[in-house]
């Protein structure tokens, strides 16, 4: 899964619903006895030696880490990591699903954007952003297995979902040069899903033809009736975790309002356990200062439904003392932690930074 962290690199890539123990919180963590907790976004290497492994995660505990957010699932990575007491938890690339089968066997399971460009054979912007349709009857089920899978698994402590959203209809500004976009308005071949699915199941809801609205994308009970569609894949899954007593996350756009404007995705009204957005404030041409605002408009918006947490892109910050402020503005404004991503390995000079809040 290398090709996300070359796309972030040019363009852009993402009180506890669930009553469990002993993770029902996680803005109480039950193994560290920290009130600001800190995960990271890992790769793991099968190759590896099992000496290297335990000398990684054991400085990561030792600097106060929570837990590890796998995007594959390695039973050496996943044992070595809990024996050092670190949590394991299954990051899933969710919507975002571009598997040689499933595109042969299923491409009617694809988004299509308003163009009428299908994510099976025309994906926007690079080749592996091949969104599901939610609106399809067989992609939530689908969606349902693949989460059973992992969650099935013993060491596997819970699940982390990822890409649950539609594409991008709006790029950060910072990244509109790299495919020469204007993306000012809603371009028809990044808006999507105008599936056959969509559009019967939105005229059987409310009535509405969208082919006949003249401004579908101005459109507010269209848009409303998309974000429900991805809310209710994602509750669908929580109920599924909590058949497991696992905890259920996501890693989300920055803040409410942008993740509703640019990726349809309405993270507030999630069953979750905790929200990890992804407040990577190079992409905005933002600086380290919006941080901050954007974890207080999160908090805010939650109303202590379920703990937040920061995610921070590390080749965003420019100096230790850059990083020290992102950590100081989301404890400041209500983070109940922060994640790390950006990095194959995390230096010492990021683990000692860690280690100075605690």
């Amino acid at each position: 899964m290398n090709k996300r962290r070359d796309f972030l690199k040019a363009t852009f890539a993402g009180i506890a619903t669930l009553q469990l123990q002993p993770l029902a919180s996680l803005a109480s963590p039950q193994n560290s006895g920290l009130l600001f907790d800190y995960w990271m976004w890992v790769r793991p290497n099968q190759k590896e030696s099992e000496a290297i492994i335990k000398k990684r995660y054991q400085s990561y505990r030792e600097v106060g880490v929570r837990g590890l957010f796998f995007e594959d699932y390695s039973k050496k990575h996943f044992q070595i990591a809990k024996e050092m007491g670190l949590e394991t938890h299954r990051w899933m690339w969710t919507m975002n699903r571009g598997e040689k089968d499933l595109l042969a066997q299923h491409p009617e399971y694809y988004a299509v954007s308003r163009s009428g460009k299908s994510c099976a054979t025309e994906p926007a912007y690079v080749d592996y952003y091949r969104f599901l349709c939610p609106s399809h009857p067989d992609v939530p089920k689908y969606l349902e297995e693949k989460s059973r899978e992992q969650l099935e698994k013993e060491d596997v402590d819970g699940l982390h979902l990822d890409y649950i959203r539609y594409p991008d209809v709006v790029l950060p500004v910072n990244l509109w040069q790299n495919y020469n976009l204007d993306q000012s308005t809603e371009l028809p071949d990044y808006d999507f899903c105008y599936s056959k699915y969509s559009k019967a199941a939105f005229l059987k809801e409310t009535g509405i033809d969208i082919d006949k609205v003249e401004r579908p994308d101005q459109s507010l009970s269209w848009r409303s009736f998309r974000y429900n569609q991805v809310n209710k894949v994602v509750n669908r899954i929580a109920d599924v975790a909590k058949e497991y007593d696992k905890p259920l996350t996501a890693a989300v756009f920055p803040t409410p309002d942008l993740a509703k404007r640019i990726v349809r995705q309405d993270w507030t009204n999630w069953k979750l356990s905790g929200v990890f957005p992804m407040i990577y404030h190079g992409f905005y041409r933002e600086p380290v200062g919006w941080i901050g605002t954007a974890v207080s408009e999160g908090v805010q918006a939650l109303n202590g439904k379920f703990p937040l947490y920061a995610g921070l892109y590390l080749p965003d910050f420019k100096t230790e003392d850059e990083l020290k402020e992102a950590i100081r503005l989301s404890k400041k404004n209500g983070a109940a932690g922060i994640s790390l991503f950006g990095e194959t390995d995390f230096t010492p000079a990021i683990l000692n930074v860690l280690k100075s809040f605690h």
